[in-house]
């Protein structure tokens, strides 16, 4: 058998006939594919350590006139300048709610528990928990996105848990006539521990205060072989707004003043040291670092640096 030769008539037909090809060989057409909606993971996880860390995202909503909520002191020219300058809209933002799970090697710890049960249950089993599993759950705070998860209709969500919280925190909302917290966190009390600034959750794991967004609301930081990550919670809201211009107040923080001077300290103190944090409303996975800049500090997003820690 030869094979065919192709000359330079044959080669000038072929070229000639291309653009008529579909119609000279017609297949099916395919349908095009759906459109699949925006998606993002639900978890992320990763190594500090001895420990194993994992960021979960329970939920994420929009957030529209931003400026009612962050910035409320400032100009609608300054917050709009900001806003373009980091290629955000003014006028709409994107909210997170991010439990963290701290695996030690001997407890399984659990940081804020987001706004339901059935939320923080699935996420959970996607990141392959199971609520039965959580040993310790810390409440940094009592707002309602971070208590909301702990128990519902059923009871308890996390039926072998202790659990452990700020003082000057549990003091306050012990008296301040709060639907969730008296249905919710009041009901735990004979099993909760509480702590004051500096207190250990567990073997590297340590409170700090960082009061202002609530009267007693703490950070903590964790370290484990040389290796630190803190958990700022709700010390700051927004990673443009909340960083670059830590004197801009939000809706949200129950004392103002108090807020602004922690995010200033906290935020200075993870810029000198380098230090990455996870931040609970912090854009998913949450983690980054903060660096120091003007009079406030830039948010920079986490890449590959947890990844390398094995």
């Amino acid at each position: 058998m030869t094979t065919p030769k192709m000359t330079r008539r044959s080669a000038l037909f072929a070229a000639a006939a291309a653009p008529f090809a579909p119609a000279l060989f017609s297949t099916p057409a395919h349908a095009a594919a759906e459109m699949m909606g925006s998606a993002m993971p639900s978890f992320n996880r990763f190594k500090l350590g001895g420990f194993e860390v994992t960021t979960l995202l329970v939920g994420s909503r929009p957030l529209e006139n931003p400026q009612e909520t962050f910035g409320t002191n400032a100009s609608p020219e300054d917050f709009a300048a900001l806003s373009e300058a980091n290629f955000i809209p003014s006028n709409i933002s994107q909210n997170f709610f991010t439990p963290t799970i701290v695996n030690t090697g001997a407890e399984l710890v659990l940081f804020d528990t987001g706004l339901a049960p059935d939320a923080i249950t699935g996420v959970l089993a996607a990141a392959g928990y199971t609520p039965d599993q959580i040993d310790v759950v810390v409440l940094t705070h009592m707002h309602g996105d971070h208590i909301g998860g702990i128990a519902g209709d059923a009871g308890a969500t996390f039926a072998n848990a202790r659990y452990v919280t700020g003082s000057v925190e549990h003091n306050h909302w012990t008296t301040a006539g709060n639907e969730g917290f008296d249905t919710k966190v009041a009901p735990l009390n004979d099993q909760m521990t509480f702590l004051e600034d500096g207190g250990s959750v567990v073997s590297g794991v340590t409170a700090m205060a960082a009061f202002g967004h609530s009267p007693g609301h703490m950070a903590y930081m964790l370290e484990s072989d040389g290796q630190r990550l803190a958990l700022i919670a709700d010390a700051a809201n927004h990673y443009v707004w909340s960083l670059q211009k830590p004197d801009w107040e939000v809706r949200f923080d129950m004392d103002k003043a108090a807020a602004a001077a922690t995010r200033r300290a906290l935020f200075g103190m993870l810029a000198t040291d380098k230090v990455p944090f996870v931040g609970y409303h912090m854009p998913f996975p949450g983690i980054g670092y903060a660096e120091a800049m003007d009079d406030g500090f830039r948010y920079v997003p986490v890449s590959y640096q947890m990844m390398l820690n094995g």
